[in-house]
């Protein structure tokens, strides 16, 4: 006897949502697209044309698909008809591939974005998830949608851009010792510019037509020869002239798309090329990519944002100025790992914002080994005298204060260095193991003593038992979410190129991390 089975009844219940488990992620999608404020969605009505799909239906979709580790469009498509949860979702609607892609990069669809993650972290707060206490900060590299030999660096354009310079310096002494065209009013004596190549393209080019002209006019055959035969090094100056104008416009153009950086992709002018982590064989991989930046607490992405640059260090001040002007007031606690140590960054935390720092610096690891700390090299260990402001090295030598020097990093911010010298380095045993100092010259020593408090105030607050056991929860905290985004719901390439674009994807997929771990929380 088998249970009744039958293709032709209509069977009940007709509505889908029924068949959905009690704490289903869908229904976590739906209340938190719904809690996004209806102004947010103003900026997609028209006024014009066949109506659209709603912003939230089409939001609801797309996070829920991604939710399933589908990102292609198709495929999100095909969902559509054949998944329980984004069929109820859609409510009986079926927009195409097309709608579903030209939606999820459209620029107002970052505003949904940025308050979906606004509203889920209200929620976490509500469900006390969270305790608002401190944030945790880190960045991953994600490889973009871009071949990874269109590279374009930098070094190589200044070094074209270097021979180009000599080349149509050259040709125009040339010109000029030659009287093919007159001397010209330059606007700077080291380069030609566009305009002036271009002026004397034309002036060339006036030559051109006159030799035409005389060989036209011409009716003996050997005078014409000869004509022909001067006029064949002015075609080929214009045509270097031409050639030159090409390439100047090409070198600028890259140089515009370069902006800060040292490289860039061809397919995705806003990618970067980055040493990525490396493969199963430990080879080092350099593709096209974006620096992710994430803050976490609970295991939760609360902020995103992405950066061009390779290293963490010059990130984190503009990260903590997005999340203030666009996610939440910044906690008590700012915890990152040494990649963020940095003098201005320990100064922008402790004196702008007013914020503790639980930020390691590189030599922070190495500084507690008690080899490091018994180390008569180590300037750390020196004995320094207050009073007479000088140092004494092993050597029992004194290093006395000379002079300040200010050093500018790229940013434009200023470090303040003492600069000490050894009263007499010469016949010194230790001298090999000391100095690196050509014979002669005495040991030198270097000092930030703003650096120096910094590292106190670190080392201090990492002592304390319980700042410390907040920053040993950041291993446990922010590292999982890349392990989830990577490995779980598979998301380690972009499928779309442009800044903006990317932006919106991360989002989504950050997003759809913080669902999955949510709905299994709240079982």
């Amino acid at each position: 006897m088998f249970k009744d089975y039958n293709m032709n009844q209509v069977v009940l219940p007709l509505d889908l949502e029924v068949k959905l488990q009690e704490n289903d992620i869908a229904f976590h999608i739906h209340h938190l697209v719904e809690s996004i404020p209806d102004e947010a969605f103003k900026v997609f009505l028209r006024n014009t044309g066949c109506p659209a799909y709603h912003p939230r239906m089409m939001m609801k979709i797309i996070l829920c698909a991604y939710s399933q580790s589908v990102f292609s469009g198709r495929k999100i498509e095909g969902l559509l008809y054949d998944s329980v949860r984004i069929m109820w979702l859609a409510q009986g609607y079926q927009p195409s591939y097309r709608t579903i892609n030209r939606f999820r990069v459209q620029p107002e669809v970052s505003e949904l974005i940025r308050q979906c993650f606004v509203q889920f972290r209200c929620q976490l707060v509500q469900e006390k998830l969270i305790d608002q206490e401190a944030i945790f900060i880190d960045g991953t590299k994600i490889e973009a949608n871009a071949n990874k030999f269109t590279f374009v660096w930098r070094k190589s354009v200044e070094k074209y851009n270097k021979g180009l310079i000599e080349k149509s310096n050259q040709l125009y002494n040339e010109l000029l010792e030659k009287e093919i065209i007159p001397q010209m009013e330059r606007e700077d004596e080291e380069h030609l510019s566009l305009e002036e190549l271009t002026q004397m393209v034309q002036k060339v080019e006036d030559v051109i037509t006159e030799y035409d002209q005389q060989i036209e006019a011409s009716s003996d055959a050997l005078e014409r020869k000869s004509l022909r035969r001067e006029r064949k090094y002015p075609k080929q100056v214009r045509k270097e002239l031409i050639d030159y104008i090409y390439r100047k416009q090409k070198y600028q153009r890259d140089f515009e798309i370069f902006g800060t950086r040292n490289s860039y992709s061809k397919t995705d002018h806003d990618a970067t090329f980055m040493r990525m982590k490396d493969d199963y064989m430990k080879n080092g991989q350099l593709k096209a990519g974006y620096n992710v930046q994430i803050a976490t607490e609970g295991q939760y992405t609360l902020a995103y944002s992405l950066f061009s640059n390779p290293t963490d260090t010059k990130t984190l001040i503009p990260f903590l100025d997005e999340i203030e002007k666009n996610y939440f007031k910044l906690p008590k606690h700012i915890v990152a790992d040494a990649g963020y140590g940095s003098e201005q960054n320990y100064d922008d935390i402790l004196s702008n914002r007013k914020r503790e720092a639980l930020i390691t610096y590189n030599m922070y690891i190495k500084e507690q080994k008690k080899k490091q700390k018994q180390n008569k090299f180590n300037t750390a260990n020196w004995k320094y005298d207050e009073e007479n402001d000088t140092y004494t090295c092993p050597n029992q030598k004194q290093l006395s204060f000379k002079y300040h020097s200010i050093r500018e990093d790229k940013t434009g911010y200023k470090r303040e260095f003492k600069i000490y010298e050894c009263e007499d380095c010469s016949g010194c045993p230790f001298r090999s193991s000391c100095t690196k100092a050509k014979e002669g010259n005495n040991r030198k020593l270097m000092v930030n003593e703003k650096w120096e408090q910094q590292k106190e105030y670190v080392s201090a607050k990492l002592s304390e038992e319980k700042t410390g056991s907040i920053y040993r929860q950041r291993k446990i905290d922010v590292e999982p979410v890349f392990g989830f985004l990577k490995a779980n719901l598979r998301f380690s390439r972009f499928s779309v190129r442009g800044k903006p674009k990317v932006e919106n994807e991360m989002g989504l997929a950050l997003m759809a991390v913080n669902l999955r771990k949510f709905t299994v929380k709240t079982r």
